[in-house]
């Protein structure tokens, strides 16, 4: 069981990534709808994965990112955007995003991602 953070905007967005995670493993999911939410909640809830949009009012998701990031060095962000502009992703990377996972998403991605994610730094 792992504790995930969804941070968009859109409940339905958010709504469409929580039903591509497994019901069964019981993961733990708190959600916030703008990056300065998100950046409370990740110092808060303390999670094991991020799902961060990018385009939210107030703070976006690249600042928020950014200020992840500087937190916790070791953070796990995946970015879930509709943006796929190759300057976006190099943006996101370069910030230290774990992934960039297309919206809207597909189960099979995100649980391949969240896995991932999961296990990365893990000893076999």
């Amino acid at each position: 069981m792992a504790k995930i953070l969804i941070v968009d905007d859109s409940l339905v967005a958010r709504m469409s990534l929580k039903s591509c995670l497994p019901k069964e493993v019981g993961h733990e999911i708190t959600e916030g709808k703008d990056g300065a939410e998100g950046i409370a909640l990740y110092q808060s809830f303390k999670p094991d994965v991020t799902f961060m949009d990018l385009t939210m009012p107030g703070m976006d998701g690249i600042a928020a990112l950014a200020e992840i990031r500087a937190i916790d060095p070791a953070a796990r962000v995946i970015i879930l955007t509709a943006d796929i502009q190759r300057r976006t992703i190099e943006r996101v990377t370069e910030l230290g995003a774990f992934a960039v996972v297309k919206k809207p998403p597909v189960k099979e991605l995100v649980q391949a991602e969240l896995t991932r994610a999961l296990t990365a730094g893990v000893a076999p």
